[in-house]
This record gives structure tokens, C-alpha cells and sequence, in this order.
């Protein structure tokens, strides 16, 4: 789904098992065009990523894809903002220097006259360290190695399989788990549309929209 020139790719540092120290109240954008290729950074993202813009624009941005990362989760990704869809995703991303930052991501879009998808502008800010350890990780665990045994096909059924057994869909069990660290409750006999305006709500005021 990335799309970038040999020379455009820049050499990933080898992971390190440390986390960035950053100001987890900020947020962190970046816009990209249909490609992933990165148009524009705000200086969040230089601070936490280290990675200045001239370094960075006209790169793809799996630049910052963190190894640990399943690729089974980057694919439902772009199924969904491909479609225009809200997606609220959970990921570990990769510094300049090797250590690693967890953000959970807001999508939006820009389009043209037509109504069509000509850009993507992500919003992340810090994830909650029970929410990754207790939920996030141990899943992300399982992905990867189903996936490195026996390879992404058999990694993207086990999440199909996993989310079916626990009757959310990725989205879903992303904002629950959100909403429950925040105390935040939708009842299931709400109508399906207050539910998500709750939903939306909630990750409105979260990313200061």
C-alpha cells in the first residue's frame, strides 16, 4: 500500500527496548497523500519521532513502523481510511533513535470537489500504559508470532477469530477499552445511535476536535 523510490526509503535504526520520553499531553500529526507518503509533520512529531521535516517529507510514513508491529493490524488500517472510515487504531511506532512510542490514531480526510479521498491526517496522542500492557501487547505478541510461524493470512484469521470470540470489531474494542480507562460506560440497551454518539464524543474531546 506504500509506494516510494529506493532512494526515497530511509534506513530504519535497529529497535531498542526503550520508550521515547515525550509530553504525552501533545498530539502528534502528520498528512499524507493516498500513498502514505508524508506531506506534512507538526513540530510534536519531530520531538517525539526525531526526525526533523527535511528529513522526513516526501518519505513513506511506515518510516516510523515499529517491527513489533503485526501487519495484520496495518491492513485492516488501510481498509478502513482507504473507505473514509472513522478508525481509531493502537500502535507502536519507531524513533530515529530506536526507541519505541505507543499512539492511538484518529483519522481525517481531506477531498476534492467530487467527494473523493486526497489525503490523510492522523491525529495521535499517548495511550494509556494499563491499556498496552494488560490488552495491547499480549495481542500484538500472539499476532506477530502466529505471523512469523505461519504468516500473515493465518495472523489476520487468528484477529478475525479473536474479535469474533470477543463480539467487538477492532474499532470497538479500541474505544471500550478507552472509555472503560476512563470510566466512560455505553449501556447495550442504548440505541445503536446514542452509542456512537458516545463514541464519538468521547474521542472528540480526547483529540481536541
Amino acid at each position: 500500500n506504500i509506494v516510494a523510490q529506493e532512494n526515497d526509503i530511509i534506513q530504519k535504526p535497529n529497535a531498542i527496548d526503550k520508550e521515547v520520553i515525550w509530553d504525552e499531553t501533545q498530539t502528534i500529526m502528520s498528512k499524507t497523500d493516498l500513498f502514505g507518503t508524508i506531506e506534512y509533520i507538526n513540530d510534536v512529531f519531530t520531538d517525539v519521532s526525531g526526525y526533523e521535516d527535511a528529513e522526513i517529507v516526501n518519505k513513506p510514513h511506515n518510516t516510523i513502523r515499529h517491527p513489533d508491529m503485526p501487519k495484520a493490524i496495518f491492513k485492516l488500517l488501510w481498509v478502513n481510511i482507504k473507505a473514509g472510515n472513522q478508525f481509531h487504531g493502537i500502535i507502536k511506532n519507531l524513533a530515529k533513535s530506536g526507541r519505541y512510542y505507543w499512539a492511538i490514531t484518529n483519522f481525517e480526510y481531506t477531498k476534492d470537489a467530487k467527494g473523493n479521498i486526497t489525503n490523510y491526517i492522523a491525529k495521535r496522542k499517548a495511550v494509556p500504559q494499563e491499556i498496552i500492557t494488560n490488552h495491547i501487547e499480549p495481542l500484538y505478541k500472539k499476532i506477530l508470532s502466529i505471523e512469523q510461524a505461519s504468516g500473515e493470512v493465518a495472523a489476520e484469521k487468528y484477529l478475525v477469530g479473536y474479535l469474533e470470540d470477543i463480539g467487538f470489531t477492532y474499532v470497538d474494542y479500541i474505544t471500550k477499552l478507552m472509555m472503560d480507562h476512563e470510566k466512560l460506560s455505553v449501556v447495550e440497551t442504548e440505541s445503536a445511535e446514542v452509542q456512537n454518539k458516545k463514541k464519538s464524543g468521547f474521542f472528540s474531546r480526547f483529540f481536541g476536535n
